[in-house]
């Protein structure tokens, strides 16, 4: 087993690069997953782990995660130093693996179902959000996650740490806003937007029918062709003072919202 205890060396250097920089996960067609319970994640998913680096204590450990890996995963064994120079986290357990990218486009959407649940985000900038969304859309097992206008990359660090590795359980596609929707209308999947405007309270419509949520930033909403085209617009009613909450919050009462309707059952 290879092991680097110098954070000077060039492998080293190239991962750190990954994980600061978009623009090198790009190039390389590689990030990062750090963490027991995100690597096994990978593991159940068609992602493949091209290398992981393990500190001395969960080798010493026989970590039965270890013994799951493929044979043409190359473990490489690192020192604290070089583990700490590279790790996103603070705390976690000793393994970070390097991973290869995935397509997200529309058409590889797998719809096994007669009336798919989509959650759409459009423009969402913080990851954090995302990532609780994408935590959110596996919880209620909806059948894909479409990112219209995306403002960041996929494999932020931070998008698979709030997401504790819903990146890797849930079906994605990755397209412009106008795509998207041709995507939705194409297979006839009615379109709920999220907006202010012209719209009803959530719990008035029935999502038992094939249907894509939809919500945007909560600074600026929904970009004007999601209200246009969309089959209804929908609100959440505000009780208190202010006139908006949290995307993921909203997204998460929306979705939730058509699974009672269906009765939790595909």
């Amino acid at each position: 087993m290879k092991k680097i205890v110098s954070s000077q060396n060039s492998y080293i250097k190239d991962l750190i690069k990954l994980q600061e920089k978009s623009r090198e996960r790009k190039k390389k067609g590689l990030f990062l997953v750090e963490g027991r319970r995100e690597i096994s994640l990978v593991l159940q998913s068609d992602y493949v782990i091209e290398s992981v680096l393990v500190l001395d204590t969960v080798l010493q450990n026989n970590d039965t995660l270890l013994e799951e890996l493929p044979k043409s995963v190359q473990l490489i064994n690192v020192s604290k130093e070089v583990y700490q120079k590279i790790a996103y986290r603070d705390s976690t357990e000793g393994m970070i693996a390097v991973v290869k990218v995935k397509e997200f486009s529309l058409a590889s959407l797998q719809l096994t179902h007669k009336n798919p649940l989509i959650m759409v985000m459009e423009g969402i900038e913080k990851p954090g959000n995302i990532g609780a969304m994408l935590r959110t859309a596996d919880a209620a097992n909806v059948d894909a996650v479409i990112i219209a206008n995306p403002k960041t990359d996929i494999y932020n660090p931070n998008i698979i740490r709030s997401s504790v590795g819903c990146v890797f359980t849930n079906q994605i596609a990755v397209d412009t806003s106008e795509n998207v929707i041709d995507f939705l209308i194409a297979n006839n999947i009615h379109i709920y937007s999220a907006t202010l405007q012209n719209s009803n309270a959530y719990y008035q419509e029935d999502y038992t029918q094939a249907s894509a949520i939809v919500v945007g930033t909560e600074a600026t909403g929904l970009t004007e062709i999601w209200r246009e085209k969309a089959s209804q617009n929908i609100n959440i009613p505000m009780q208190g003072a202010i006139d908006s909450m949290n995307v993921s919050v909203a997204c998460a009462i929306v979705v939730f919202e058509a699974k009672r309707q269906r009765k939790f059952i595909k």
